[in-house]
């Protein structure tokens, strides 16, 4: 990511637009934007949700995105996936993307609404594959069974942004995705953390403060952020063909 000077320093030049069900809402530059049961954007008479919950306003050069209330928390990503962040009342994230996710779930019931900011304060650089020279160092092979499995575990996440590392599916469930035996997966799943162990992973081992299932979630998490697994790998779990270098 690189700064884009342009965008801050003409902060009258900011608009964004909250989308929420096919509908559009601007907020002019200087304006405040609040979701909740009340506000600008009155999502749902759903009591489990605070009249005040997320507040959108710009403050010095930028927008903000607020939780202003009191128990509830939102998930909000970039829209390509590779930032995410926890939105805990009382905090606040800058809208420096230009399509910023925002995820949260008020009792039994999820909402999702998008932020559409016209001037990012920042634009992706894309690095060009480099063809010459040495590998980087850490790079991990994987099968096509062992990136089958990461798919399965990473599904939800892929599926929907800004879902949460909760909605990871258990290693019972995620074998029964990929109609395995729990026996097969959780093999698969001891050689494919020790692979990510051994660069220097942290988190792929149980230990005495450990669980089975922090390892999936530090192990999704990883491959997520690297980029190792995306939306495009989900056609992975419906193939049937064997790679025949793969060990069972």
């Amino acid at each position: 990511m690189t700064l884009d000077p342009e965008a801050t320093q003409d902060p009258s030049r900011a608009q964004v637009t909250v989308e929420f069900a096919g509908e559009y809402f601007p907020i002019e530059a200087g304006g405040r934007f609040v979701v909740g049961r009340e506000g600008d954007l009155a999502i749902d008479d759903n009591l489990f949700l605070h009249r005040h919950f997320l507040e959108i306003a710009e403050s010095g050069g930028l927008w903000w995105l607020a939780n202003i209330g009191a128990r509830l928390q939102a998930t909000v990503t970039d829209a390509s996936g590779g930032v995410q962040a926890w939105l805990a009342p009382g905090a606040r994230l800058p809208l420096v993307f230009a399509t910023t996710s925002v995820v949260f779930s008020a009792g039994p019931t999820t909402y999702e609404f998008t932020i559409h900011a016209s001037e990012p304060t920042f634009r992706e650089t894309r690095r060009e594959r480099e063809v010459d020279g040495d590998s980087t160092i850490g790079e991990v092979p994987l099968t096509l069974s062992q990136k089958q499995l990461l798919v399965a575990l990473a599904e939800p996440l892929l599926r929907r942004d800004g879902t949460g590392m909760s909605a990871i599916p258990s290693s019972a469930d995620a074998a029964a995705r990929l109609g395995w035996t729990v026996t097969r997966f959780n093999r698969k799943l001891d050689n494919v953390c020790d692979k990510f162990d051994r660069i220097g992973v942290p988190g792929m081992r149980g230990g005495a403060g450990g669980s089975a299932t922090n390892r999936r979630a530090r192990l999704v998490e990883h491959v997520i952020a690297s980029r190792l697994v995306g939306k495009a790998d989900l056609a992975l779990l419906d193939a049937t063909e064997t790679d025949p270098t793969d060990p069972e």
